[in-house]
């Protein structure tokens, strides 16, 4: 009895091990951030484009999907690269789930996933989350001693 209390003690005195510390978030908040803001910013310009009402609610609401197929892709490569989608190479399942997995979503909650539509996300969200990551390794090439 004694040696389980004294290895009941010991697991209990050690501290918890969590996947997601502080300082990884940390690292991760700088390449999350222009993602999110670029989702929203594609959102916010279609609405106003078509003259929609209230472009901040409304581009929340039109972003959420695409959002959702973000994080998705975001995960993805967290667990198989086991890295921060910094690369373009790593910034091709961000932007292909915000596309498929954000027009799925549209299309359970009713709304539009016209084939024009679905064209036009496609190239904006391929521009706004593989561009920032590709000017990005270009400024860190240039920036490195020849």
């Amino acid at each position: 009895m004694a040696a389980n209390v004294d290895t009941v003690s010991t697991r209990a005195t050690r501290p918890p091990t969590a996947p997601l510390r502080t300082r990884g978030f940390r690292r991760w908040a700088p390449t999350l951030a222009p993602d999110v803001l670029l989702v929203l910013l594609f959102a916010a310009l279609g609405r106003a484009s078509h003259d929609e009402g209230s472009l901040l609610v409304g581009a929340v609401v039109t972003a959420a999907p695409f959002l959702g197929g973000m994080a998705a892709g975001w995960v993805l490569v967290l667990l198989t690269r086991r890295r921060v989608p910094l690369s373009v190479a790593d910034g091709i399942p961000v932007w292909l789930g915000s596309v498929v997995l954000g027009m799925l979503l549209r299309l359970l909650t009713g709304q539009g996933t016209a084939w024009s539509f679905i064209a036009v996300a496609t190239l904006v969200l391929g521009a706004f989350l593989l561009g920032w990551r590709l000017l990005g390794t270009l400024v860190r090439r240039l920036r490195r001693p020849s």
